[in-house]
């Protein structure tokens, strides 16, 4: 589910859930759910700050329905009947994105807005999916990952 919670920038929804559809199909996450809220400079800083205990707006956040070691330690379970909410397609999390953050961010990297919001929207899939960009944790998978599905998607 895409929603548009800002005003400052036209934001097309259905071509982006569309293209959140793209994506879980990619991941083999066809039935998983996911919403993604697009918001303004103020609110995402107001989120950098409480979750992140960082100042000013960011591009992307994401919000896991569990957390990585919730869905490591349910994975190692050895109950058959027993399923990830993630493995079985439920619900992934949120995550919002800050369009005007993202159209600068754009502007630097000689992107268009509507290549940015995608990628952003493809990082934030993957955030929920436990994986992250710190390099301690996971030896640039994340990365290689979401270079292989930018070019896949069409967004390379």
């Amino acid at each position: 589910m895409v929603l548009n919670r800002q005003k400052k920038i036209p934001i097309a929804e259905q071509p982006l859930t569309e293209f959140l559809g793209k994506i879980l199909q990619e991941l083999n996450f066809a039935q998983a759910e996911v919403s993604i809220a697009f918001v303004s400079d103020a609110e995402m800083a107001k989120w950098n700050q409480t979750f992140r205990h960082k100042k000013g707006p960011t591009d992307v956040l994401s919000f896991p329905a569990i957390s990585k070691r919730r869905a490591e330690r349910h994975a190692k379970r050895k109950d058959a009947d027993v399923k990830s909410p993630v493995s079985t397609g439920g619900f992934l999390g949120d995550i919002a994105i800050a369009p005007e953050t993202a159209r600068r961010y754009a502007k630097e990297n000689g992107r268009t807005l509507d290549n940015e919001i995608r990628m952003l929207m493809l990082h934030g899939v993957l955030h929920l999916m436990g994986y992250d960009h710190d390099g301690k944790s996971d030896y640039g998978q994340m990365n290689q990952i979401e270079q292989k599905l930018r070019r896949r998607l069409g967004l390379a």
